[in-house]
């Protein structure tokens, strides 16, 4: 039998590991390809001075054409850069958690973090680790954990050259948005305080035909902490657009 094919792109200083949770509850339905973003993972350092579009176009030599791409984060931007530059790859966008044409106040809180990550990289870690999982998460510690050790385990140059394109890349695809052609969704967490609902809100209105789901109590690491509602979101948006049935 034939199945819809998914690409998972993660985020900033995380690797493919992170979707270990998700990967459980759509597997039965699809075939699940992991690409891991150079300076992540088993990839090659990132240089510094990394751009977008380098990061995309690493990704494309690996992707086969008519692929459910879903980014993560950062994963989210070179996911949205892929379905504007090579739709002839992207059956469907699906942009989870991601930033989108940040405002001023946005993106000086992003530049600060940025500025952070330089000075001290394990106090990055950790002031991460608190946001992403603050007191009374219901996520497993081993879990937590494991996310500790991934993200203190990156080249700190590897990681700040790709944190740097985190962090200014939304300004540079958001001219390209409405010129996206691929079916699009959305998703992010209610209580994520850097990929906010509004900025979902925000990417959905600039993408033609583009919808957004918000889940309700979630935080950033989505496909960690709430696995299955997301995992049903998807599943739902990709079998709509998908030419497998």
């Amino acid at each position: 039998m034939n199945r819809a094919r998914i690409a998972l792109i993660h985020g900033v200083g995380l690797d493919g590991s992170m979707w270990g949770p998700l990967r459980e509850f759509l597997e039965p339905e699809f075939d699940i390809h992991i690409i891991e973003l150079l300076g992540h993972g088993d990839r090659g350092e990132a240089i510094e001075g990394i751009t977008l579009a380098g990061l995309a176009a690493d990704v494309a030599e690996r992707l086969e054409p008519d692929t459910h791409v879903v980014g993560f984060s950062l994963g989210a931007l070179v996911a949205q850069h892929l379905a504007r530059y090579r739709p002839d790859l992207v059956a469907s966008l699906v942009s989870v958690a991601s930033v989108c044409d940040r405002t001023a106040e946005e993106q000086a809180a992003v530049m600060s973090r940025l500025a952070s990550a330089e000075a001290n990289f394990p106090g990055t870690v950790e002031a991460s680790i608190r946001r992403w999982y603050p007191d009374g998460s219901q996520v497993a510690p081993e879990v937590i954990e494991s996310t500790r050790k991934v993200l203190l385990s990156n080249d700190p140059r590897s990681f700040l050259a790709c944190y740097r394109v985190f962090a200014t890349a939304d300004a540079e695809i958001a001219p390209e948005l409405p010129r996206i052609k691929v079916p699009a969704h959305a998703v992010t967490g209610e209580l994520d305080p850097g990929s906010t609902p509004e900025m979902s809100s925000r990417l959905a209105a600039a993408i033609p035909g583009c919808t957004y789901t918000v889940i309700t109590g979630a935080r950033h690491m989505m496909p960690v902490e709430r696995p299955q509602e997301l995992a049903k979101d998807l599943t739902a948006f990709i079998k709509e657009h998908s030419h497998v049935h």
